[in-house]
Protein backbone atom coordinates (compact mmCIF):
# COMPACT_ATOMS: atom_id res chain seq x y z
CA UNK A 1 0.00 0.00 0.00
CA UNK A 2 1.31 3.29 -0.58
CA UNK A 3 1.31 5.64 2.08
CA UNK A 4 -1.37 7.91 1.14
CA UNK A 5 -3.61 4.95 0.84
CA UNK A 6 -2.42 3.63 4.31
CA UNK A 7 -3.22 6.62 5.75
CA UNK A 8 -6.61 7.26 4.35
CA UNK A 9 -7.68 3.45 6.26
CA UNK A 10 -5.95 4.77 9.04
CA UNK A 11 -8.11 7.85 9.43
CA UNK A 12 -11.26 6.20 8.16
CA UNK A 13 -11.74 8.33 5.29
CA UNK A 14 -14.73 6.24 4.17
CA UNK A 15 -16.50 7.39 7.80
CA UNK A 16 -15.42 11.02 7.26
CA UNK A 17 -18.89 11.37 5.11
CA UNK A 18 -20.89 11.45 8.08
CA UNK A 19 -19.11 14.89 9.58
CA UNK A 20 -19.72 16.26 5.84
CA UNK A 21 -23.30 15.47 6.16
CA UNK A 22 -24.03 16.98 9.37
CA UNK A 23 -22.20 20.04 8.61
CA UNK A 24 -24.53 20.20 5.79
CA UNK A 25 -27.68 20.06 8.01
CA UNK A 26 -26.51 22.94 9.77
CA UNK A 27 -25.38 25.33 6.37
CA UNK A 28 -28.78 24.61 5.07
CA UNK A 29 -30.68 25.76 7.78
CA UNK A 30 -28.28 28.88 8.18
CA UNK A 31 -28.82 29.49 4.40
CA UNK A 32 -32.36 28.61 4.66
CA UNK A 33 -33.28 31.08 8.18
CA UNK A 34 -30.50 33.77 7.27
CA UNK A 35 -29.35 33.81 3.54
CA UNK A 36 -28.18 36.78 3.87
CA UNK A 37 -25.32 35.60 6.52
CA UNK A 38 -24.30 32.53 4.20
CA UNK A 39 -20.55 32.48 3.31
CA UNK A 40 -18.68 29.81 1.29
CA UNK A 41 -15.25 30.57 2.70
CA UNK A 42 -17.10 30.20 6.17
CA UNK A 43 -18.53 27.01 5.33
CA UNK A 44 -15.44 25.45 3.88
CA UNK A 45 -13.74 26.42 7.22
CA UNK A 46 -16.54 24.82 9.53
CA UNK A 47 -16.61 21.83 7.57
CA UNK A 48 -12.87 21.58 7.40
CA UNK A 49 -13.09 21.97 11.37
CA UNK A 50 -15.40 19.21 12.06
CA UNK A 51 -14.03 16.71 9.60
CA UNK A 52 -10.31 17.09 11.58
CA UNK A 53 -12.06 16.56 14.90
CA UNK A 54 -13.76 13.72 13.22
CA UNK A 55 -9.98 12.45 12.12
CA UNK A 56 -8.51 12.93 15.72
CA UNK A 57 -10.78 10.92 17.43
CA UNK A 58 -10.65 8.28 14.95
CA UNK A 59 -6.51 8.17 15.51
CA UNK A 60 -7.09 8.52 18.91
CA UNK A 61 -8.97 6.19 18.56
CA UNK A 62 -6.73 3.49 17.11
CA UNK A 63 -3.90 4.25 19.21
CA UNK A 64 -5.91 3.59 22.06
CA UNK A 65 -7.28 0.18 20.86
CA UNK A 66 -3.70 -0.85 20.11
CA UNK A 67 -1.82 0.35 23.19
CA UNK A 68 -5.16 -1.79 25.21
CA UNK A 69 -4.16 -4.82 22.83
CA UNK A 70 -8.10 -4.90 21.38
CA UNK A 71 -6.98 -4.35 17.78
CA UNK A 72 -5.10 -7.60 18.50
CA UNK A 73 -7.90 -9.40 19.37
CA UNK A 74 -11.17 -8.31 17.10
CA UNK A 75 -12.11 -9.59 13.79
CA UNK A 76 -11.90 -7.18 11.33
CA UNK A 77 -14.32 -5.92 9.31
CA UNK A 78 -15.59 -3.21 7.16
CA UNK A 79 -17.43 -1.32 10.07
CA UNK A 80 -15.58 -2.42 13.30
CA UNK A 81 -12.97 -4.11 14.83
CA UNK A 82 -10.56 -1.11 13.40
CA UNK A 83 -8.29 0.01 10.50
CA UNK A 84 -5.77 -2.88 11.20
CA UNK A 85 -2.75 -0.54 10.02
CA UNK A 86 -1.29 0.28 13.20
CA UNK A 87 -1.56 -3.17 14.59
CA UNK A 88 -0.48 -4.86 11.05
CA UNK A 89 2.94 -2.39 11.33
CA UNK A 90 2.10 -0.15 8.85
CA UNK A 91 2.29 3.01 10.90
CA UNK A 92 4.35 3.96 14.12
CA UNK A 93 2.11 4.99 17.56
CA UNK A 94 4.57 8.00 17.20
CA UNK A 95 3.10 8.94 13.76
CA UNK A 96 -0.62 8.52 14.57
CA UNK A 97 0.08 10.40 17.99
CA UNK A 98 1.51 13.62 16.22
CA UNK A 99 -1.75 13.03 13.86
CA UNK A 100 -4.17 12.83 16.15
CA UNK A 101 -3.01 16.03 18.28
CA UNK A 102 -2.13 17.69 14.60
CA UNK A 103 -5.57 17.01 13.65
CA UNK A 104 -7.20 18.27 17.01
CA UNK A 105 -5.07 21.27 17.15
CA UNK A 106 -6.37 22.38 13.53
CA UNK A 107 -10.00 21.64 14.71
CA UNK A 108 -9.74 23.83 17.79
CA UNK A 109 -7.97 26.90 15.90
CA UNK A 110 -11.09 27.03 13.49
CA UNK A 111 -13.63 26.79 16.54
CA UNK A 112 -11.21 29.65 18.53
CA UNK A 113 -11.72 31.50 15.14
CA UNK A 114 -15.49 31.09 15.15
CA UNK A 115 -15.70 32.00 18.63
CA UNK A 116 -13.95 35.55 18.01
CA UNK A 117 -15.98 35.91 15.23
CA UNK A 118 -19.25 34.37 15.49
CA UNK A 119 -20.51 33.67 19.52
CA UNK A 120 -19.32 32.32 22.17
CA UNK A 121 -20.95 29.49 22.36
CA UNK A 122 -18.77 28.11 19.77
CA UNK A 123 -16.44 27.96 22.61
CA UNK A 124 -18.40 25.52 24.87
CA UNK A 125 -19.80 23.24 21.62
CA UNK A 126 -15.40 22.73 20.48
CA UNK A 127 -14.56 21.94 24.65
CA UNK A 128 -17.52 19.33 24.60
CA UNK A 129 -15.89 18.16 21.26
CA UNK A 130 -12.66 18.27 22.67
CA UNK A 131 -13.52 16.02 25.75
CA UNK A 132 -15.43 13.49 23.63
CA UNK A 133 -12.17 13.68 21.13
CA UNK A 134 -9.63 13.28 23.62
CA UNK A 135 -11.11 11.34 26.65
CA UNK A 136 -13.86 8.64 24.45
CA UNK A 137 -11.90 5.92 24.59
CA UNK A 138 -9.58 5.99 27.92
CA UNK A 139 -12.48 7.05 30.04
CA UNK A 140 -16.00 7.92 27.75
CA UNK A 141 -16.19 4.32 26.87
CA UNK A 142 -15.29 2.89 30.38
CA UNK A 143 -17.75 4.50 31.77
CA UNK A 144 -21.17 4.04 29.93
CA UNK A 145 -20.10 7.43 28.28
CA UNK A 146 -19.24 6.95 24.84
CA UNK A 147 -21.98 6.59 22.44
CA UNK A 148 -23.67 9.53 24.16
CA UNK A 149 -20.67 11.96 23.80
CA UNK A 150 -20.67 10.78 19.96
CA UNK A 151 -24.24 11.27 19.66
CA UNK A 152 -23.64 14.51 20.82
CA UNK A 153 -20.43 15.76 19.60
CA UNK A 154 -20.48 14.48 15.94
CA UNK A 155 -24.04 14.66 15.90
CA UNK A 156 -26.56 17.16 17.62
CA UNK A 157 -23.68 19.47 18.29
CA UNK A 158 -22.73 19.46 14.57
CA UNK A 159 -25.89 20.85 13.32
CA UNK A 160 -26.38 23.18 16.14
CA UNK A 161 -22.78 24.81 16.20
CA UNK A 162 -22.74 25.30 12.30
CA UNK A 163 -25.82 26.67 12.27
CA UNK A 164 -24.44 29.38 15.34
CA UNK A 165 -21.12 29.84 13.47
CA UNK A 166 -22.42 30.50 9.94
CA UNK A 167 -25.51 33.35 11.61
CA UNK A 168 -24.52 34.29 14.71
CA UNK A 169 -22.54 37.58 15.42
CA UNK A 170 -20.99 38.39 18.90
CA UNK A 171 -23.24 39.65 21.93
CA UNK A 172 -26.04 37.86 20.68
CA UNK A 173 -27.94 36.23 23.46
CA UNK A 174 -28.18 33.08 21.90
CA UNK A 175 -32.32 31.90 22.48
CA UNK A 176 -32.34 34.72 19.47
CA UNK A 177 -29.98 32.93 17.64
CA UNK A 178 -31.51 29.00 16.89
CA UNK A 179 -34.45 28.63 15.46
CA UNK A 180 -36.86 25.67 17.57
CA UNK A 181 -36.79 23.56 14.16
CA UNK A 182 -32.84 23.63 14.22
CA UNK A 183 -32.46 22.74 17.69
CA UNK A 184 -35.36 19.81 17.18
CA UNK A 185 -34.14 18.61 14.02
CA UNK A 186 -30.57 18.31 15.37
CA UNK A 187 -32.04 14.96 17.40
CA UNK A 188 -32.55 12.64 14.72
CA UNK A 189 -28.45 13.20 13.61
CA UNK A 190 -27.41 12.54 17.40
CA UNK A 191 -29.57 9.52 17.72
CA UNK A 192 -27.73 8.25 14.31
CA UNK A 193 -24.51 8.87 15.53
CA UNK A 194 -25.32 7.17 18.91
CA UNK A 195 -26.64 3.75 16.94
CA UNK A 196 -23.48 4.09 14.88
CA UNK A 197 -21.26 3.40 17.51
CA UNK A 198 -23.83 1.06 19.23
CA UNK A 199 -24.31 -1.58 16.62
CA UNK A 200 -20.43 -1.56 15.45
CA UNK A 201 -20.15 -2.40 19.45
CA UNK A 202 -21.90 -5.86 18.85
CA UNK A 203 -19.07 -7.77 17.17
CA UNK A 204 -16.16 -5.98 19.48
CA UNK A 205 -17.55 -7.05 22.92
CA UNK A 206 -15.10 -9.34 24.07
CA UNK A 207 -12.46 -7.83 23.02
CA UNK A 208 -13.51 -4.10 24.59
CA UNK A 209 -14.13 -5.65 27.85
CA UNK A 210 -10.79 -7.41 28.20
CA UNK A 211 -9.81 -3.98 27.16
CA UNK A 212 -11.09 -2.29 30.36
CA UNK A 213 -14.00 -0.75 28.25
CA UNK A 214 -17.56 -0.61 29.57
CA UNK A 215 -20.01 0.26 27.21
CA UNK A 216 -23.85 -0.01 26.46
CA UNK A 217 -23.37 -3.31 24.88
CA UNK A 218 -20.96 -5.04 27.87
CA UNK A 219 -22.67 -3.52 30.74
CA UNK A 220 -26.58 -4.32 29.56
CA UNK A 221 -25.44 -7.37 27.18
CA UNK A 222 -26.79 -7.82 23.05
CA UNK A 223 -30.15 -8.38 23.96
CA UNK A 224 -30.73 -5.16 25.61
CA UNK A 225 -28.70 -3.33 23.41
CA UNK A 226 -30.51 -4.80 20.47
CA UNK A 227 -33.78 -3.34 21.88
CA UNK A 228 -32.18 -0.21 22.85
CA UNK A 229 -30.76 0.28 19.15
CA UNK A 230 -34.59 -0.49 17.86
CA UNK A 231 -35.90 1.97 20.28
CA UNK A 232 -33.58 4.75 18.79
CA UNK A 233 -34.62 3.98 15.38
CA UNK A 234 -38.04 4.24 16.23
CA UNK A 235 -37.47 7.51 18.10
CA UNK A 236 -35.36 8.86 14.89
CA UNK A 237 -37.78 8.83 12.46
CA UNK A 238 -40.51 9.78 14.80
CA UNK A 239 -39.00 12.89 15.92
CA UNK A 240 -38.92 13.45 11.87
CA UNK A 241 -42.27 12.55 11.23
CA UNK A 242 -43.89 14.40 13.56
CA UNK A 243 -42.35 17.68 13.07
CA UNK A 244 -43.76 18.64 9.69
CA UNK A 245 -47.59 17.43 11.57
CA UNK A 246 -46.95 20.00 13.76
CA UNK A 247 -46.11 22.46 11.79
CA UNK A 248 -42.24 23.15 12.51
CA UNK A 249 -40.48 21.97 9.53
CA UNK A 250 -41.53 21.69 6.30
CA UNK A 251 -43.20 18.06 4.49
CA UNK A 252 -40.15 17.95 2.65
CA UNK A 253 -38.64 16.34 5.42
CA UNK A 254 -40.46 13.60 4.56
CA UNK A 255 -37.77 12.80 2.04
CA UNK A 256 -35.88 11.77 5.34
CA UNK A 257 -38.09 8.59 5.85
CA UNK A 258 -37.01 6.88 2.92
CA UNK A 259 -34.04 5.14 4.85
CA UNK A 260 -36.72 3.97 7.50
CA UNK A 261 -37.00 0.36 5.80
CA UNK A 262 -33.39 -0.51 5.98
CA UNK A 263 -33.26 0.80 9.58
CA UNK A 264 -36.02 -1.30 10.37
CA UNK A 265 -34.42 -4.41 8.66
CA UNK A 266 -31.39 -3.29 10.56
CA UNK A 267 -33.26 -3.23 13.45
CA UNK A 268 -34.82 -6.89 13.24
CA UNK A 269 -31.46 -8.51 12.47
CA UNK A 270 -29.86 -7.16 15.25
CA UNK A 271 -32.88 -8.60 17.54
CA UNK A 272 -32.45 -12.22 16.03
CA UNK A 273 -28.99 -12.32 15.22
CA UNK A 274 -27.36 -10.02 18.48
CA UNK A 275 -24.86 -13.08 19.10
CA UNK A 276 -24.32 -14.25 15.90
CA UNK A 277 -21.37 -12.08 14.25
CA UNK A 278 -21.75 -13.09 10.98
CA UNK A 279 -25.64 -12.72 10.69
CA UNK A 280 -24.94 -9.33 12.76
CA UNK A 281 -23.15 -7.84 9.65
CA UNK A 282 -25.59 -7.14 7.12
CA UNK A 283 -27.34 -5.20 9.89
CA UNK A 284 -23.73 -2.94 10.12
CA UNK A 285 -24.11 -2.30 6.66
CA UNK A 286 -27.50 -1.43 6.91
CA UNK A 287 -26.63 0.84 9.82
CA UNK A 288 -24.09 2.66 7.74
CA UNK A 289 -26.68 3.36 5.17
CA UNK A 290 -29.44 4.35 7.19
CA UNK A 291 -27.12 6.66 9.02
CA UNK A 292 -25.69 8.36 6.28
CA UNK A 293 -28.96 8.76 3.87
CA UNK A 294 -31.03 10.10 6.60
CA UNK A 295 -28.73 12.90 7.20
CA UNK A 296 -27.91 14.11 3.47
CA UNK A 297 -31.89 13.61 3.01
CA UNK A 298 -32.34 15.81 5.71
CA UNK A 299 -29.66 18.69 4.47
CA UNK A 300 -31.22 17.76 1.13
CA UNK A 301 -34.82 18.40 1.83
CA UNK A 302 -33.88 21.98 3.28
CA UNK A 303 -31.64 22.81 0.02
CA UNK A 304 -35.18 21.71 -1.72
CA UNK A 305 -36.38 24.91 -0.03
CA UNK A 306 -34.11 27.39 -0.60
Amino acid sequence: MSSFKIWMAQIRANFLVLAVFLTAIGLAYSALYQPGAFQWLHAVLIAAGVISAHISVNLFNELSDYSTKIDFHTRKTPFSGGSGILSGGNTKPGQVRAGAILSLLFSAAIGIYFTLTSHWSILLIAVIGAIAVVYYTNFLARYLLGEIFAGLALGSLVVIGAYIAMVASPGQPLREIVPAEVWLISIPPGILTFLLLLLNEFPDTEADREGGRRHIVIFFGKKIAAGIYTAGILATFAVIGILPLLGISSYWLYLALLPLPIGLKASHIALTHKGDNEKLLPAQGMNVITVLATDLLIAISVIIQL
